[in-house]
């Protein structure tokens, strides 16, 4: 199993800065890839950004490209979502996943997080 643990949500005005983190535990030879979702009240959850175990490959959604940054600490275990030029529309509980090849699909990832709180301020 791995336990993953997130970190540095909160509450931010439009246009403001915020960074996720979430650091894995347990058998960490299981997280090649580490990323994020989101999902927002009534809607479904959505891919936000992976990447792989080098941090060579990273994947966004469209819809935060050139926004959002994701990295990976060279202990492989840690991975940051940093996140600028937010948005009323990014207000959403951020989820931190692993699994075992890189994917923008839910279904792919058997690791997730409890989720943490962004909220974003018009």
């Amino acid at each position: 199993q791995v336990q993953l643990v997130e970190s540095g949500g909160g509450l931010v005005q439009a246009g403001g800065s915020l960074r996720l983190s979430c650091t894995a535990s347990g058998r960490t030879r299981n997280t090649y890839a580490m990323g994020w979702f989101r999902q927002a009240p009534g809607k479904e959850r959505e891919f936000v950004a992976v990447i792989n175990y080098s941090g060579g490959i990273t994947y966004y959604a469209d819809s935060v490209k050139g926004r959002f940054t994701i990295s990976r600490e060279k202990d492989k275990l840690t991975v940051y979502l940093q996140m600028n030029s937010l948005k009323p529309e990014d207000t959403a509980v951020y989820y931190c996943n692993a699994g075992s090849r890189l994917s923008k699909t839910y279904d792919e990832y058997d690791y997730w997080g409890q989720g943490t709180q962004v909220t974003v301020s018009s």
